[in-house]
C-alpha cells in the first residue's frame, strides 16, 4: 500500500503552493465563475423569453379586445 502523506506543511504552506498558489487559485475561480455562468445563463434567458411572451401575449389580447370593441360599436 502507499503511504498517503500530506505534501504541506500548514494551511498557509498549501495556500501558497511553493509560489503558484496566487496563479492556481486564480485558475480554480474564474472556472468556478465560468461553470456558474454556463448554468444560469440559461435559466435567465428563458425567463427573459417568457416575460417577453407574456407581454406579447397581453399586448396582441388588448388589440383584439379594441377591434372587437370597434367592430361592434360600427354594427
Amino acid at each position: 500500500m502507499t503511504d498517503l502523506t500530506f505534501q504541506f506543511e500548514n494551511l498557509s504552506e498549501f495556500m501558497l503552493m511553493a509560489g503558484h498558489g496566487p496563479y492556481v487559485w486564480a485558475c480554480y475561480l474564474i472556472t468556478a465563475v465560468a461553470l456558474i455562468y454556463l448554468a444560469c445563463a440559461p435559466l435567465i434567458k428563458r425567463r427573459a423569453l417568457f416575460a417577453e411572451l407574456q407581454r406579447q401575449a397581453r399586448i396582441e389580447s388588448h388589440e383584439l379586445n379594441k377591434r372587437k370593441q370597434a367592430s361592434t360599436e360600427n354594427s
